[in-house]
Formats: C-alpha cells, structure tokens, sequence
C-alpha cells in the first residue's frame, strides 16, 4: 500500500507538470479556445515536445522499475503509474481550464510517430483498463503466484493493441494536415478492449496453477 499510495502521489504530481505545460502551450497557439482542426506547432516546439512525451514515458518506466522486483510486477506499477497520470491529467485540466466540456471533446493524444487523435473518452477507457491490470497483477503476485502470459494471451495483446493504435491514427489527415478528424471508430476500441481482457483471462489460466512462495 506504501508503494501504490507514493506511486499515486507521483502520478498526480507529474499530471499538473503535463497539464501545466500543454496550458501554456494552448494560450500561446490558440488563444481563443482549442479546437480541430487544431493549428500546427512551431517546428522547434514540435521537437521539444515530441522529446518531452517520450521523457515522459521513460520516467513512468523508471518508476515501475524501482517498484517492482520482477519482469512483470514492474510493469504493473508502470501501468498503474501511467493509468493515474492519464487520468489525472485530464482531472488537471477540467480543473484549471475547464476543458474538456465533454468526454466527446477531441484531443491530441500523443505525437509519437505520427499525432494520435480522438475523443477524450478514448484514453480515458484505457487508463482505466491499465489500472485493472495493473492492480490484478500485483494482486496475484502478493497472493504468492507468478504471472506466465500464454503464447494466446501475447498474440491477443498484440492484435488489441494494434486496433487502438489503429483507432488513434487511421485519421491521419486531422493530425498531419489539420484537417476535420472523421468519427472515431469506437469499434477499434471496444475490439482492443475485448482482446486485452481475454488476453488477461488466458494468462490468469496459464499462471492460477503456478504458485511461488510469497515475497517477505
């Protein structure tokens, strides 16, 4: 509990530098409001972003790493830390600018390789999602198993994830060229989501029947 409750407060924190700077950078490009199709950065700030984002995940990896003891209990805290800094990302900016007004509202979601766009509800889904697993994982490791994901559950992680990538970039005009996005395929997503679960199910199958000796 010592290690979720610090990891949370680290996530929380990091969520208002992000928050602040994506602020800063919204009064700066669009001083009447964010909206699609959204003006293109200054080509030296789209660099110092594109950096900043991939800092980020670095440091969330790092995080997980000094949870964690193994493989797969550090990327559950990795998980968790970049569920609760997803999530409260947003919280920052409902709280300090009031947006988004909806979960509807569009957004840029990231910038690696290619801008990642849709509907705030999107990450929102998969935050949470990342904090189940999350939490289940450690779960069972505290329980004294070892968590094995199957050949089947890789091959479904591997086909859920790349439907929501798919869902992010398929509309890559409304990121590269400024235009209006399509609708979002919400289907992609609930796809991904599906995949994830049943993914997680088999490696629960494949791991249930593998005790270890707890942790002291």
């Amino acid at each position: 509990m010592r290690k979720i409750f610090w990891l949370t407060v680290f996530s929380i924190s990091m969520a208002l530098v992000e928050a602040a700077i994506v602020i800063y950078l919204r009064d700066i490009y669009y001083p009447e409001g964010f909206a699609f199709p959204f003006k293109m950065i200054a080509e030296k700030h789209l660099i110092v972003e594109i950096g900043r984002e991939a800092a980020t995940i670095f440091m969330l990896i790092s995080v997980g790493s000094f949870c964690g003891t193994r493989f797969w209990e550090k990327f559950s805290y990795f998980i968790i830390c970049f569920g609760f800094w997803d999530l409260f990302y947003y919280a920052w900016l409902k709280i300090l600018i009031r947006w988004p007004s909806s979960l509807s509202e569009w957004d840029v979601l990231f910038l690696i390789p290619i801008p990642w766009t849709g509907p705030v509800v999107a990450p929102i889904v998969i935050a949470v999602t990342m904090l189940l697993i999350g939490f289940f994982i450690i779960f069972l490791y505290k329980k004294g198993y070892d968590f094995r994901p199957s050949f089947i559950s890789w091959a479904l992680v591997l086909m859920g994830t790349v439907s929501m990538l798919y869902s992010f970039m398929a509309d890559y005009g409304a990121g590269l060229y400024q235009q209006m996005p399509s609708p979002y395929r919400y289907d992609l997503l609930a796809v991904g989501e599906l995949l994830y679960f049943t993914a997680l199910f088999f490696a629960w199958k494949n791991t249930i029947y593998k005790p270890t000796i707890p942790e002291r």
